[in-house]
């Protein structure tokens, strides 16, 4: 592995040189971004996937959601339609996108909307009746185009960005140097037990700026939940003797950890980040399972995989077999909850206002 990262380093450094112009360019204002008279917070990463941002959007859209009127924007990746567009009640993965329906179907009440170019899904959100008061912009980091007012990054605890190299030598999308536009940065995925010693090693290897802080959060998975209808069976319990583990995401790690503690054997079939399942997939999950040697089994996936196979194409695989998703939530670790609610809220009730006067500046 080391000797192929050392073969893309010339490589790397091509993409160094690219993306800091266009910072640089950007920090000079020769590329000019759009300001808007609206709370706008970014959740985003340095790397390739893989390091949460999800359940951190459902974290926010939670904590706001009872005060205010929140949308989400998102890129809608992985979907086959172009331009922005309004989650409505017909439309699928291939649609939206995987993480913009997973929001849709969980907060009935926000709006959820897709574009490629932010700063278009900013103004056409703003044109809604009522408009929003916060838009949630999800991984939008790099998307320098648009100015957020708050800016939370996240890296994995399991691969922090201070240990990653360039494109694609590496994982990550800019040069660390990128993380100083944050103003909060939160390690995701750590263990549930955290010791300070851990903590303060991790802040020093991430050396944040004086005005930025670093908080820490973990997973909850919460029950199993059965999706198509199982073939009958409803064998929802914590321990079972085998689980065929289906993820098409960046990092499986945690959620394999977490299963291995729910059967006597796991099996796993990884697909990559966002991948569309197509027939033959479905065909190669059935006869993997069939040829499980056990009668106590059954699938479990992530609940962003089960967007995508929730699909009337996918119908007769997933009726006959056993199929559940894990949902799953973040927690912070001890005062890093009320540290977090207390600036996010402070940011979003300084920065609103009457939501009729919000308009794009250019």
């Amino acid at each position: 592995m080391e000797f192929v990262r050392i073969i893309l380093l010339p490589f790397s450094l091509i993409y160094w040189f690219v993306t800091s112009l266009r910072n640089l360019l950007f920090n000079l204002h020769m590329l000019k971004q759009s300001t808007f008279e609206i709370p706008l917070i970014v959740v985003g990463n340095l790397s390739v996937g893989g390091t949460g941002k999800t359940p951190h959007v459902e974290y926010l859209i939670r904590l706001l959601q009872p005060g205010f009127v929140v949308a989400t924007l998102s890129r809608g990746y992985g979907r086959q339609t172009k331009g922005y567009r309004l989650a409505g009640e017909n439309d699928g993965t291939e649609e939206i996108g995987d993480e913009p329906m997973q929001y849709f179907r969980k907060f009935p009440k926000i709006t959820i909307a897709v574009d490629e170019s932010r700063r278009n899904g900013i103004h056409q959100l703003l044109k809604l009746q009522p408009p929003p008061d916060i838009i949630l912009l999800d991984d939008a980091f790099q998307h320098r185009w648009v100015k957020p007012g708050f800016s939370l990054l996240l890296t994995d605890y399991h691969h922090l960005y201070a240990d990653d190299y360039l494109l694609p030598a590496g994982r990550l999308r800019e040069p660390r140097s990128g993380a100083h536009r944050a103003n909060m940065i939160i390690v995701t995925k750590t263990p549930r037990v955290l010791s300070p010693f851990v903590r303060r090693d991790i802040i020093q290897r991430l050396k944040p700026c004086a005005c930025q802080q670093i908080l820490f959060s973990y997973i909850n998975y919460g029950d199993w939940v059965l999706f198509g209808n199982g073939n009958g069976r409803n064998p929802l319990q914590k321990r079972v003797n085998t689980i065929l583990m289906i993820t098409g995401i960046a990092n499986p790690f945690p959620l394999e950890e977490n299963l291995r503690n729910s059967c006597e054997e796991l099996v796993t079939m990884s697909f990559a980040d966002h991948h569309s399942y197509d027939e033959k997939d479905m065909e190669n999950i059935s006869i993997v399972f069939e040829n499980i040697m056990s009668r106590n089994k059954l699938i479990i996936t992530t609940e962003k995989d089960a967007m995508r196979l929730i699909n009337p194409r996918y119908k007769a695989w997933i009726d006959k077999m056993p199929w559940y998703y894990i949902p799953m939530e973040i927690a912070f670790h001890g005062s890093d909850k009320e540290l977090f609610t207390k600036n996010v809220l402070h940011y979003v009730t300084k920065n609103s206002g009457d939501s009729s006067l919000h308009q794009g500046k250019n």
